[in-house]
């Protein structure tokens, strides 16, 4: 059975994409811990990290690091941090969230957003991903 990412790659499910290329995809988090928390997620489906091949997990790396340059010139923050669990859906997928304070990466609160905020947040974000 298809992951909700696959079914976003396909196009089945709505998602505010930032950025795709042939193997990649990234786009806001629905449920996020601070404003544009972002999940780069791997087109092939694969459940756990460190099962991708080297080139893959390089590339989802890069990906992530020009995605991680967009959040940060769109979105005031300390930095931009990275985590990768992947309990919640099994398809790999990076956690890149704007970060103020330790708790934006704890994964408790979350942040509220209209879907004018999102559209808004992912254009802007897309417009600085190089």
């Amino acid at each position: 059975m298809a992951s909700i990412f696959t079914k976003i790659i396909n196009g089945e499910i709505p998602s505010y994409k930032i950025a795709e290329d042939e193997n990649f995809i990234a786009f806001l988090d629905i449920n996020p811990n601070a404003k544009g928390h972002t999940l780069v997620v791997p087109k092939r489906e694969e459940n756990k990290l460190f099962d991708l091949s080297e080139e893959e997990y390089n590339g989802l790396m890069s990906f992530s690091y020009r995605v991680a340059k967009a959040i940060g010139k769109t979105i005031t923050c300390e930095r931009v941090g990275m985590s990768v669990i992947g309990l919640e859906v099994p398809h790999v997928h990076v956690h890149l969230i704007p970060l103020n304070t330790m708790a934006d990466i704890q994964f408790i609160e979350k942040v509220k957003l209209l879907n004018e905020d999102f559209v808004v947040l992912a254009e802007s974000i897309a417009s600085n991903f190089e």
